[in-house]
């Protein structure tokens, strides 16, 4: 197979992989929809647009959790906030990727408490940009491109606060469970092959590799 055959699999896979995320993005906010007093959704939608970064990259798992949860937001009633939503998740995705795979490499064969700390590190990172990030998003949308003066000033004071506490309880429980998800899904993952070949091959290298310095040092 040629390396062009070879990339055009691996898009292809991705691209179905990313699908199915954007699908767990809109479950997740089926799954727990409140509305806090701010305006806030509270859902498990990010969760997946973290977990989607961890496994697939920036790209593919922001875009999975932007298709998604734009369509949540169309679907349920709110078809106003889906343009920022669609901007806010990608975002997400693409600082979570940023740091795990650019930064942690974490794609790449390394001990558990290094996945560990850099998964949480990727997420927090994520998620923690968009506490500030959204309502300044909030702001600038109800000031410059659809002007809403009642809805700017809420934004504002988002803001000023650093975030609802709506926010930060969506970033905490969405954090523990794409991390959890992440950490539990890996492994299958290497041995399935399903994290690609560049990955199976640096895994399986680093084995022997570490193989081969425990046989020598019994020498």
């Amino acid at each position: 197979m040629s390396t062009t055959e070879k990339n055009s699999r691996e898009t292809l896979k991705k691209i179905a992989y990313a699908g199915v995320m954007a699908a767990l993005c809109y479950v997740g906010y089926a799954v727990f929809p409140a509305i806090s007093a701010t305006g806030t959704k509270i859902h498990v939608g990010n969760a997946f647009v973290v977990l989607g970064a961890l496994l697939l990259g920036g790209v593919y798992g922001g875009l999975a959790g932007a298709v998604g949860l734009s369509l949540a937001d169309i679907l349920g009633g709110y078809a106003q906030s889906a343009p920022r939503t669609f901007i806010c998740k990608l975002v997400i995705g693409l600082i979570v990727g940023l740091v795990a795979h650019k930064i942690a490499t974490i794609s790449k064969n390394h001990k558990h408490p290094y996945l560990i700390k850099w998964s949480i590190i990727s997420a927090v990172a994520g998620l923690g940009f968009n506490c500030v990030f959204e309502p300044s998003l909030k702001w600038v949308w109800f000031t410059l491109i659809t002007p809403n003066a009642d809805k700017a000033a809420s934004a504002i004071k988002a803001l000023i606060a650093v975030t609802t506490y709506a926010t930060l309880i969506n970033a905490v429980i969405n954090s523990v469970i794409g991390v959890i998800a992440y950490l539990a899904l890996r492994p299958v993952l290497f041995k399935t092959g399903l994290l690609g070949e560049l990955n199976i091959k640096s895994f399986k290298e680093s084995k022997e590799a570490r193989a081969t310095s425990k046989s020598g040092a019994t020498v």
